[in-house]
């Protein structure tokens, strides 16, 4: 199978590379079947939908940034990343976090309600 988008163009993919979210993403519920496209030594990577190709949304590893992040049985957190054309304002969504079970080809968002959690948690640090 095959979809394409401004930003990877063509990818072709199979069934079982498909990441299926049962109940979507927070304001994409409607979208549940993704591809989870990572690029050698990024470490930000891509949840690509396939129902709409344009829509992608960029994932950054959280035990990246918090060794102590809870991760759930084999899941893998991950915060959305808001991107910008200057690092200092890159953000990362902790409050919501994206968790992927890459064996089981399935995801889910849980949404955390902890005052110690950001929405806009600063990727990269300026000194």
């Amino acid at each position: 199978m095959k979809i394409a988008n401004k930003q990877f163009g063509e990818i072709e993919f199979t069934d079982d590379s498909i990441i299926k979210f049962q109940e979507g993403i927070l304001g994409f519920e409607e979208l549940k079947k993704f591809l989870h496209i990572t690029e050698n030594e990024s470490f930000i990577s891509w949840l690509t939908s396939i129902d709409e190709p344009e829509i992608i949304f960029p994932i950054f590893p959280i035990e990246l940034l918090q060794e102590d992040y809870k991760s759930e049985n084999r899941y893998k957190p991950y915060g959305i990343v808001r991107l910008d054309k200057q690092p200092e304002n890159i953000t990362i969504n902790l409050k919501a976090p994206i968790y992927i079970d890459e064996t089981e080809k399935s995801g889910y968002q849980k949404i955390i309600d902890s005052e110690e959690l950001s929405l806009d948690y600063p990727l990269f640090v300026n000194n």
